[in-house]
């Protein structure tokens, strides 16, 4: 026996160590191969992927398989080779009780066969559920701030909660299969039966014979019985690894082709009859028999309303979208995308894609930064030139170079980190304009042939925009450059000027050819930006602008400090199985409500787990029957045979009510209190964290879609079959050790007492290091996870940058690593596992020892000792298996913690005062806002973003907040929003400080128009209608705002109208739409107060010029406050504020502040256009 041991021991070891390791770095390489075949999709089909389903597949799914190809696998591998071992013995010494066994065993098999298809099926479901409201989560995440602004967090939450139900109702119909799975194993003992009575018809000729065969089928029935755990991981693993390969398997486009010397990038780019249809939208052209030629060292603009193709041109240039070479539908070629693109000669797609886009330099109206330090981001521009491998310090000195080019060096200078500061999840510690000049230097670093700007000082104060676009000039220079502008003072020196209308070129030229042209479209676009001049004409100023340049503060927000993630150091101290103990015990303490199904569980468990003690009696009882013969032999094996099957029988029903009451509790529980408490209510509470929260690099849109992913996923998988298993090992133990004292208290307390400790020991030491391994994992691959869902949200910006193989050897170096760490780790962690799985085996060879040692001195009768014996040995077997559920215990008592820690702590000093409104009002009423001395910084900087700032915007009045970017404007709006709380000061809500008021009821009474419109997936209907109660709202208001957002035609012309899918983050539709999108939102709400940070951006002049004027007209009564860079759009407010570091420096209305002739009349000069045509 004890060499059994040690044989058990070290091949365990290796067994589990390899399958460990194996499963690692299969798990690591399917991520890492889902990633990299993501990554050479086209930018139209990763589009279409809902990034939560990103998130999902990468962490849920893929620890799925990892758990089933692992320890889940090498336990399913040593059950069955156990049955097997175990039938060869017993077909050995009988042959026809082997035969009858394995017959059974076939129907057995079977069953579990059709059973695990069925299960697949539906777990599939279950997993498609899971993955969609994965994506959910994370689209709510990445636009927390639309969220929180729109009281739309009860909308989400349902929308997140529909799909967990639905997850839930699929995994219901699993619960009868799991059922029978769980009991078909105890159907086995029925061969009990049949082995007496072959014996007693000496059939089997000798004691020896029966009780090797006997003890053969008692671990067929155990063995038997534990499969259902590690089988189900395995089936689940296999459901899991399906998922991946759609996208591995994916058809990749062409990618070679020349390059270098064979292409000269700096020819003329050529458009010749170029017709192009987006597939979700076929029924309506982007671009209608374009020609064009963009001319080698020249710079083109193109112009023109949102919507007439810009972009698109933008797209098909980046080769982001294909004329038909890579696709196989050649209708759809021929009705939807046709034409040529070419330059030097030679058509785009015979090109290399990545080695030409390398050759393009691209800053884009809505940029994307990654998050890593400034200097990170900046160098990502080096990518595929020259100067990518180059040392750190050639790299910072390029990078400060491009910076000081795009007048970033200002800002970053004067940040506590400077060039080493985080930019935080997609940028969000830089203001708009920031992120833009960092982008812009992204760009100018890689001193690209070919130079694309689409809108990129759209974002950037009148003053930053004049020096950084004298950049743009300086990079433009003998580079060809296409230039996109809503700002037509930017492009007035382009060489030629493209008008597009419907996408169709409808106008070409110089600006002054052009502004010939009263009637063309182009001269009322100019016209619409013009600035009023209401005071005579006034001599350009002497007056240098660099009194201004010491006037941008940067706005850098940091991460809130969140308590709820941190944890002393005494608490990491605690014991590894104390804390797992008292984590399961709240969980289940929390959930009173479903105690009926746990009573029901701990019943059925307990039936199950009877049948170790009571099969080792009636074990005892058959055995010693064979001293007898005759009559009495015959009768009393039948009587005791027959208490077999009924113990078999009643053992089996234990089974089938214990399999369907987990699944139950599993899922159907889980959908009304488990997952609503663990999911749902995970969601929720993620949904009520302050704003703050989500500017920490830990808790980013990655980060955060993660851990919803996977914790609750780990509860589920404790609280399944798992659990019932876990329960009748407990069961079993105590009934052994019973049962053991009742016959034999002095072996059993030598045996017990011996061994139990070494076992607990074990077991301590397995969830321990379980846990610490676990936690590892988790934080290794979360990581992981947050670096590739940011990348995969980002795909533009990837591939426009060429970082595909940098983002996949970024993700291969997380993954190796952790790879590495793991093995070491479990070189020592599989040591225990090893230990504690085989110890049993020596607790076995002492109990031998001893009893026989009683035996032979006669303090022990034969029937006492085999009851013993079989007890011990059942109950050891019963303790290893319930040791091996240590990492599920690790796991899940983590996941639990992290669920709990996230939590919302009420906070009883916070009021819920209703909104002061005056008795008598009647209609729109805005309220007078006030801001008194109000200082304000994030919370992990020591410089303030407003100092003391005073500001009185009356009731109903149209105030303008302008100045420098990073000199406060936004953090007023959040402000007032409550996304933050200043310092020290007051805001005031019609006298009242809005702290004091109900945080959703102050909600409902504001409008938010945010720099950059978040959509989220779904129907045009249900974005507009995102803030309010679609039941309140007819047919004829959604109409009426969408006229006055100048969106009305646009949804008219599609056959479905509201109900037409916008895609991921609005990608169907063009910047200048989502940002119309938008503004029909705000208006639909009828709010009190408007707050519009740089509203009309993203629009053309004409629309942004109509548009004002509906703010204008329907904002009569409610109070408006206006973020703008284009003074053009708030020339006729009645109060313009002029903010530089964080004070208020000039305030009047546009005549009056032209008379000061101070700062505001300094950045109408720099931003007037030639109104002289």
């Amino acid at each position: 026996m004890i060499y059994i041991f040690v044989a058990r021991f070290l091949l365990d070891y290796i067994a589990m160590l390899g399958f460990r390791h194996t499963g690692l770095r299969i798990s690591a390489a399917i991520r890492l191969s889902y990633l990299r075949s993501l990554m050479a999709l086209p930018v139209s089909t990763v589009d279409a992927i809902p990034q939560g389903h990103a998130a999902a597949i990468i962490t849920i799914t893929a620890n799925q398989l990892q758990d089933g190809i692992s320890e889940k696998l090498c336990l399913l591998v040593q059950h069955i080779s156990l049955v097997i071992s175990a039938t060869v013995v017993a077909f050995i010494f009988s042959w026809l009780l082997a035969v009858v066994t394995v017959t059974g065993f076939v129907f057995v098999v079977l069953v579990y066969i059709v059973t695990l298809l069925i299960l697949v099926k539906q777990w599939n479901k279950v997993q498609e559920a899971d993955r969609e409201g994965a994506a959910t989560a994370s689209e709510t995440i990445s636009s927390i701030r639309m969220v929180a602004a729109c009281g739309a967090e009860g909308k989400m939450r349902e929308g997140y909660g529909g799909w967990v139900k639905e997850a839930a109702r699929h995994g219901q119909r699993m619960s009868k299969w799991i059922a029978i799975q769980s009991s078909l194993g105890k159907t086995a003992a029925l061969c009990f039966w049949w082995a007496i009575r072959l014996f007693a018809t000496h059939r089997i000729e000798t004691v020896e014979a029966l009780l090797v065969v006997i003890t053969s089928i008692l671990t067929i029935v155990m063995a038997a019985g534990s499969i259902s755990a590690p089988l189900s991981a395995v089936s689940r693993a296999s459901g899991a690894a399906a998922t991946f390969y759609p996208i591995i398997d994916a058809p990749k486009p062409k990618a070679d082709g020349v390059k270098g010397s064979d292409v000269v990038p700096t020819r003329d780019i050529v458009l010749d009859q170029v017709n192009f249809t987006y597939i979700s939208r076929p029924d309506q052209r982007v671009l209608k028999n374009v020609t064009l030629t963009f001319p080698e060292g020249k710079t083109t603009a193109i112009v023109g309303p949102s919507g007439s193709g810009k972009s698109t041109i933008v797209a098909l240039i980046q080769r982001w979208y294909e004329l038909g070479f890579s696709m196989t539908d050649l209708l759809q070629i021929n009705l939807l995308r046709n034409g040529s693109i070419t330059t030097g000669g030679r058509n785009l797609y015979e090109i290399d894609m990545k080695w030409w886009r390398s050759q393009i330099g691209l800053v884009q109206q809505e940029p994307v930064l990654f998050n890593g330090t400034i200097f990170e981001n900046v160098a990502h521009g080096l990518i595929g030139t020259q100067w990518e491998s180059e040392p750190e310090e050639v790299k910072r000195a390029l990078v400060a170079q491009a910076c000081e080019g795009a007048f970033a060096n200002e800002f970053i200078t004067r940040l506590p980190d400077g060039y080493d500061t985080l930019c935080g999840d997609s940028g969000i510690h830089l203001s708009g304009g920031q992120r833009q000049r960092i982008a812009i230097a992204r760009c100018i670093i890689r001193r690209p042939s070919i130079l694309i700007l689409d809108e990129a000082t759209s974002a950037i104060d009148v003053r930053s925009e004049q020096k950084v676009q004298a950049a743009l000039d300086r990079a433009a220079q003998n580079r060809t450059t296409i230039v996109i502008a809503h700002r037509l003072s930017t492009i007035q020196k382009a060489d030629n000027i493209v008008v597009l209308h419907k996408g169709t070129v409808v106008q070409q030229g110089s600006h002054e050819k052009l502004m010939k042209n009263r009637a063309g479209l182009y001269y009322r676009l100019v016209n619409a930006q013009l600035l009023t001049d209401n005071e005579e004409t006034v001599e350009s100023s002497s007056t240098s602008t660099d009194a201004l340049d010491s006037k941008d503060e940067a706005e850098y927000s940091a991460i809130d400090s969140v308590d709820c993630t941190v944890q002393s150091s005494s608490n990491a101290k605690r014991s590894a199985f104390r804390d797992s103990i008292r984590a399961l015990a709240r969980l289940f303490i929390e959930q009173k409500s479903d105690w009926h199904w746990y009573i029901l569980i701990l019943l059925g468990a307990a039936g199950a787990g009877a049948a170790f003690p009571v099969q080792a009696y009636l074990f005892a009882r058959l055995i010693t029957l064979f001293a007898y013969s005759g009559d009495y032999l015959r009768d009393q094996t039948q009587f005791w045979c027959l208490m077999m099957v009924a113990l078999a029988v009643g053992v089996g029903v234990c089974y089938f009510v214990l399999g369907w009451a987990c699944n139950t509790v599993s899922f159907v529980s889980c959908a009304n209190h488990i997952i609503s408490a663990y999911r749902i209510e995970y969601f929720q509470n993620l949904l009520r964290k302050p704003i703050s929260f989500f500017d920490d690099a830990e808790n980013s849109t990655g980060a955060l879609s993660a851990r919803i992913a996977s914790d609750p996923a780990q509860l589920q998988q404790l609280l399944g079959i798992n659990a019932a298993s876990m329960l009748t090992c407990i069961f079993n133990v105590a009934g052994c050790i019973a049962i053991s004292f009742y016959f034999s208290w002095k072996l059993s307390v030598v045996v017990v007492f011996s061994s139990t400790p070494v076992m607990i020991a074990a077991g301590y030491l397995r969830v321990r290091y379980e846990r610490e391994f676990e936690k590892m994992s988790h934080t290794v691959f979360a990581e992981s996870s947050k670096f590739a869902i940011e990348s995969i949200g980002a795909f533009r910006t990837v591939s426009a940058l060429t970082m595909e193989n940098f983002i996949c050897g970024r993700y291969e170096d997380l993954l190796q690593r952790h790879v590495r760490n793991a093995l070491w780790k479990g070189l020592w962690s599989t040591l225990i596992f090893s230990f504690s799985d085989s110890v049993a085996l020596l607790c076995m060879a002492f109990a031998l020892w001893y009893g026989g040692t009683l035996l032979s001195e006669y303090e022990l009768w034969p029937f006492n000792y085999l009851v013993v014996y079989f007890a011990v040995v059942q109950g050891s077997l019963a303790a290893g298996q319930w040791l091996s559920f240590g990492p599920n215990i690790a796991q899940a008592s983590s996941a639990i913690r992290r669920i709990r820690n996230l939590r919302i702590h009420e906070d009883t000093s916070s009021s819920s005062n209703p909104l002061p409104i005056e008795e008598g009002e009647k209609g729109i009423q805005g309220p007078k806002i006030e801001l008194r001395n109000v200082w304000f910084k994030y919370p992990t900087r020591d410089v303030p973003v407003l100092r003391g700032l005073n500001m009185t915007i009356e009731r109903g009045q149209f105030a303008a907040i302008v100045g420098p970017s990073g000199c406060g404007k936004t953090s007023v709006i959040s402000l007032i929003e409550r996304f933050y709380t200043p310092q020290f000061g007051d805001i005031l809500f019609d006298n009242t400080n809005i702290s004091s008021l109900d945080l959703d009821e102050y909600r409902k009474s504001i409008s938010l128009v945010a720099q950059e419109p978040s959509i989220v997936a779904g129907t045009l209907r249900e974005n507009i209608l995102m803030g309010v109660d679609p039941n309140t709202v007819s047919e004829s208001d959604l109409d009426r705002v969408c006229k006055e957002a100048e969106m009305y035609d646009y949804i008219a012309s599609f056959p479905i109208t509201y109900d037409t899918l916008v895609g991921q983050k609005g990608i169907a539709l063009s910047g200048g739409q989502r940002q119309r999108l938008s503004i029909a939102r705000a208006l639909i709400r009828n709010p009190r107060l408007m707050l519009l940070d740089e509203a009309t951006s993203n629009l053309d002049s004409e629309t942004e010029k109509s548009i004002q004027k509906i703010f204008e007209e329907t904002g009569k009564g409610r109070t408006m406050i206006v973020v703008a860079h284009r003074l053009a759009t708030v020339q006729n407010a009645d109060v313009i504020f002029v903010m530089s570091e964080g004070r208020v420096v000039e305030q009047g209305t546009h005549r009056e502040l032209l008379r000061k002739k101070g700062v505001y009349w300094q950045m109408c000069q720099m931003q007037a256009l030639d109104s002289r045509h």
